[in-house]
C-alpha cells in the first residue's frame, strides 16, 4: 500500500488494520525516523495526547508522510479530521436523543403502539385474532425506497436537536449578595486574583521569562519542555525553547516573535494571577493594546545587553510607547525586570543605570514610585526567579539581596471590584471550541454575569445565552468585574460576534456613539495634532477611522483649568478638551455611515470610558470620554 496518498476520505482505522506503520515503517533510514517521530512531537504540541485529541499516533505520522513532514499542513488536516468525527457523533447522537424523546412522547400519549395508515390502493383487509371483524391496515413494501434508505441516500437529513438553554440558577439580587460575601470572604484569605500584562521591547525575552516562571511554579511538565526543547533545536531556535510555551502558533516560532496575547496564569502564596504575554514588534501593538486594556497590572521586561536597552527606550523603541499605553489604560502597578544581566557579567553598575534612566520617566508617566519595583533577573538560566539557589546566580547575590521576581509579583495589590456597576462584557476574541461549542474571551468591566443569562451584543440586535463560564480550564457559576474569562454561548448567530462588540443585560445597554468630546494628553510627537487630523481610535480591541473634529481648549496638566480655547494646534505633552468623530472610508457621499462604537463616559464607568489615539503606526495621545454627542 502507497504512503504517499489522498488520505481524507479514508477509514484510517481500519486501513492501520490491514498496514501498521511500524513507528515510521521499515524503508524509513534512521535519519527520516528521526525526523518523523520529532515532527509528532511538535503536532502533539498542538493537538495534545491521543487522550485529549481522540488522534492516534498512527493517524498523526501517516499524515506526516502524506504532506512530507510538513508539521502546519498535517495540523490543519488532522483537526479538519477531528471536527468531521465529532460532528459526526454529534449528529448520530442527535438523532438517537430525537428518537428516544419521540418513543418516551409516544408511550406517554398512549399505551398501544399507533401504527401508520397505508394508501388505500395498498390497503388490505383480514380478520383479526379476536374474530371481531375489525380491519387492520397493512402497507405494500417499496423494495426499492428499502434499498435506497439502506444506502442512506435520502436526500431528507433528520435536524440535530438543539439543547435547551441553561436557566439563571439565582435571581440577579441575590447573585450580588452571593458575590460581594465571596469577594469579601477572598480579601480575608491569603490568595487574591488579579491579571497582568507583561510588556517591553521586541527581543527583550518576555516569553522566554514567563515560559522559564511557569515551569519553575511547575506549571509545565517536563515532557512538554523537552518537546519544547527538541522542537526548537530541529529549527536552528533553541534559545527560543523556553518561549514556546506561551508562543504556540507555527508563524510564531518560525519567526521567533510573539504576535498576539497568549494566555496564562500562575500561583504564587498569596496571589493567583493571569499572565497577558503582550507582543513587543510594532506591528503589532494593536494586539498589545487589547491586552494591556484587560489588566491590573504590568511586568516590563528590558534588556540589559550592551545597546539593547537604549534600543528599547530611546525615540521609536517600545519600551517607552508600552509604559505610556499602559499607563493610559489605567494601570497603575508596574515591576521593572531588568534581563539578560547575564550578558553583561551581571554588573552592578549597569542594573543601576538602567534604574536610574527609567525611574524619572515612570514618575512623568504617571507611575507612583511606591508602586513601581526592580529586580536583576537571567531568565534564560531561572536566576532570581523564584530563587537564586543555582549555581549561575553565584555573582548576583554578591551585590544583590532584595527579593525574586516572585516576590514582588506575591505583593501587588488587586484593584478594588465594582460588582454594583451594569454589566459590561468586550470581546477580545471569538473562537469555536470542540464539544464546547462558540466561545468569546475577554475581561468583565463592570458587574456580574452568570450562567443561564440572556445577553444583548452591541453593536447589532443580536443576543446570546451563557452556556457555561471558564476560567483556566475551571467552570465557574458567575463572574465578577475584573475576572479574565471565556463565556461559551448558545441561542446566538455568530454573525453578531465579532471582536470589540461589548456584551450587556438587556435591560442596561452600553450606549452606542459616533461623536463625543474627551480629555486626551499628547505625547512626545513631532507633528502637533490639527482640527480634522485624521487618527485611528482605539477601545479595548476595537480600532476603527476617526477624526480631530474640534480643539475645544488646552488645560492646565495639574488643575485641569481651561488655559486657552478654540487653540490651532495641539503640541507635543498637551493636554486639552477635544471633539472627536468616527469616520467611514469604504464609502463616501450623503449615504455614507460612519460606524458605531460601544462607549461610556469615563466618570459612568472607568474601563469602558478610555480610550488611544495613533496616527500613521504611532501613538501620538491617551485620553478619556468626558461626553457622547451622538
Amino acid at each position: 500500500m502507497s504512503r504517499h496518498r489522498y488520505v481524507r476520505n479514508i477509514d484510517v482505522d481500519e486501513e492501520l488494520e490491514e498496514d501498521i506503520l511500524s513507528d515510521g515503517g521499515d524503508d524509513l533510514s534512521p535519519e527520516d525516523y528521526e525526523l518523523l517521530m520529532d515532527r509528532v512531537d511538535l503536532v502533539r504540541a498542538t493537538l495534545g495526547s491521543e487522550d485529549q485529541s481522540g488522534i492516534s499516533d498512527h493517524e498523526v505520522k501517516d499524515t506526516l508522510l502524506y504532506y512530507n513532514y510538513a508539521v502546519e499542513q498535517s495540523v490543519n488536516w488532522l483537526l479538519e479530521e477531528q471536527a468531521r468525527k465529532n460532528a459526526a457523533k454529534e449528529r448520530k447522537a442527535a438523532k438517537e436523543r430525537e428518537k428516544a424523546a419521540k418513543l418516551a412522547q409516544s408511550k406517554a400519549t398512549s399505551p398501544k403502539i399507533a401504527r401508520p395508515s397505508a394508501p388505500k390502493a395498498a390497503k388490505k383487509t383480514a380478520p383479526s385474532k379476536s374474530g371481531s371483524g375489525t380491519a387492520t391496515p397493512t402497507r405494500a413494501v417499496d423494495q426499492r425506497q428499502l434499498d435506497i434508505s439502506a444506502l442512506n441516500l435520502t436526500a431528507k437529513e433528520d435536524a440535530p436537536v438543539e439543547e435547551e438553554p441553561p436557566k439563571p440558577t439565582i435571581a440577579l439580587e441575590k447573585l450580588l449578595e452571593e458575590v460581594r460575601k465571596e469577594m469579601d470572604t477572598q480579601e480575608r484569605s491569603e490568595k487574591r486574583s488579579l491579571s497582568l500584562v507583561v510588556i517591553g521591547h521586541v527581543d527583550a525575552g518576555k516569553s522566554t521569562l514567563m515560559g522559564r516562571l511557569l515551569y519553575e511554579l511547575g506549571r509545565v511538565e517536563e515532557k512538554k519542555r523537552m518537546a519544547n526543547e527538541r522542537g526548537s533545536s530541529k529549527i536552528g531556535k533553541s534559545s527560543f525553547s523556553w518561549a514556546w510555551e506561551l508562543d504556540g502558533t507555527t508563524e510564531e516560532r518560525e519567526r521567533g516573535i510573539t504576535m498576539d496575547i497568549a494566555l496564562q496564569s500562575l500561583s504564587t502564596p498569596h496571589r493567583e494571577i493571569t499572565i497577558l504575554d503582550a507582543p513587543g514588534h510594532k506591528d503589532f501593538i494593536p494586539n498589545m493594546i487589547s491586552g494591556a486594556s484587560q489588566a491590573d497590572s504590568a511586568l516590563l521586561v528590558v534588556d540589559s545587553a550592551t545597546g539593547e536597552f537604549e534600543a528599547g527606550f530611546e525615540r521609536g523603541g517600545q519600551t517607552r510607547e508600552h509604559l505610556l499605553l499602559v499607563r493610559s489604560l489605567g494601570v497603575s502597578q508596574v515591576i521593572v525586570a531588568v534581563n539578560k544581566l547575564d550578558q553583561v557579567q551581571w554588573e552592578k553598575s549597569r542594573y543601576e543605570e538602567i534604574c536610574s534612566t527609567l525611574k524619572p520617566f515612570l514618575v512623568q508617566s504617571g507611575f507612583q514610585s511606591s508602586k513601581t519595583r526592580f529586580v536583576p533577573i537571567g531568565a534564560m538560566a531561572g536566576v532570581n526567579l523564584s530563587s537564586r539557589d543555582s549555581p549561575e546566580s553565584g555573582a548576583l547575590k554578591q551585590w544583590y539581596k532584595g527579593p525574586t521576581l516572585v516576590d514582588l509579583l506575591d505583593t501587588l495589590e488587586p484593584p478594588s471590584r465594582d460588582i454594583m456597576a451594569p454589566l459590561r462584557f468586550p470581546i477580545s476574541n471569538v473562537f469555536k471550541e470542540q464539544g464546547a461549542g462558540i466561545g468569546v474571551a475577554g475581561r468583565v468591566c463592570g458587574g456580574v454575569v452568570q450562567v443561564g443569562e440572556r445577553l444583548r451584543i452591541l453593536p447589532g440586535d443580536g443576543t446570546a445565552v451563557v452556556k457555561s463560564i471558564s476560567n483556566d480550564d475551571h467552570s465557574l457559576p458567575w463572574a465578577a468585574d475584573g475576572s479574565n474569562v471565556i463565556l461559551y454561548l448558545t441561542s446566538v448567530d455568530p454573525v453578531h460576534l465579532s471582536i470589540g462588540s461589548v456584551m450587556c443585560r438587556p435591560d442596561n445597554l452600553i450606549p452606542l456613539a459616533t461623536a463625543f468630546t474627551a480629555r486626551i494628553i499628547t505625547f512626545d510627537i513631532d507633528i502637533p495634532v490639527i482640527a480634522g487630523a485624521s487618527v485611528e481610535l482605539y477601545h479595548h480591541s476595537r480600532d476603527v477611522p476617526a477624526s480631530i473634529s474640534k480643539l475645544v481648549s488646552t488645560l492646565d496638566r495639574a488643575t485641569g483649568a481651561v488655559v486657552k480655547k478654540n487653540p490651532r494646534v495641539l503640541a507635543k505633552t498637551t493636554s486639552a478638551e477635544v471633539q472627536i468623530t468616527l469616520r467611514n472610508t469604504s464609502m463616501s457621499g450623503p449615504s455614507a455611515q460612519a460606524p458605531i462604537i460601544p462607549l461610556e463616559s469615563f466618570s459612568n464607568n472607568k474601563d469602558m470610558g478610555r480610550i488611544l489615539i495613533r496616527r500613521s503606526g504611532e501613538t501620538i495621545g491617551a485620553g478619556v470620554v468626558l461626553s457622547l454627542l451622538s
